[in-house]
């Protein structure tokens, strides 16, 4: 969690410290308005990939849970069942 906010701060000051340097440039207005759209979709896309890539790799680490519970639950099942064949055919 404190790893997210310092990411999210340090994009943050990227994209603020890049519109200053826009807005301080000796540019018409036209020009420093496209610069500053052209950088807030280009933010706008990197941020989007840093999500896909942290959405796909914590969906690849919920399906390997899930399936080591899984293989955990049929060997505990399995056990069980010896287990309990053991005792029904030392009682009998």
């Amino acid at each position: 969690m404190e790893s997210g906010k310092v990411v999210l701060g340090v994009l943050a000051g990227v994209a603020i410290g890049a519109v200053l340097g826009i807005l301080l440039a000796p540019e018409k207005g036209s020009v420093t308005r496209n610069q500053i759209l052209n950088k807030g979709e280009d933010f706008t896309n990197d941020l989007t990939k840093r999500f896909d890539s942290f959405i796909e790799a914590a969906s690849k680490k919920y399906e390997h849970a899930i399936h080591q519970a899984e293989e955990l639950s049929a060997r505990g099942q399995a056990k069980f069942e010896e287990i309990k064949k053991e005792l029904k055919n030392g009682m009998v």
